[in-house]
């Protein structure tokens, strides 16, 4: 029974040693182990209007071959829009929010 209270004993003082010195350290975990993210937020918005960009002149390519007319951005922002609108409707009423809840109005 004894080596299990040691057992235990250490293991909480190691953690004990562990959070002590994480709140000591002056700057983050990042920095202990010199991580940096691989891509700023900056590039990730160019390379999303990239994949965009490359999507619709896809789609008109197809468009083309089909005789239809092209898309523009404002087409597929507002398709986009669409298809959210429907997904929405599709889930039903939120029972979330503030107007669902009727207990606080004594409903």
């Amino acid at each position: 029974m004894e080596f299990m209270w040691l057992s235990l004993g250490m293991l909480a003082f190691i953690v004990v040693v562990l959070v002590l010195i994480a709140r000591g350290h002056p700057g983050s975990g990042a920095d202990l182990v010199d991580w940096k993210p691989t891509r700023s937020p900056e590039t990730e918005a160019q390379l999303e209007v990239d994949d965009v960009q490359q999507m619709i002149e896809a789609q008109n390519e197809m468009r083309r071959r089909r005789g239809a007319p092209d898309l523009t951005e404002d087409d597929a922002q507002r398709m986009a829009m669409e298809d959210e609108a429907v997904r929405e409707r599709a889930r039903g009423p939120r029972r979330d929010g503030p107007e669902a809840s009727g207990a606080e109005r004594g409903d």
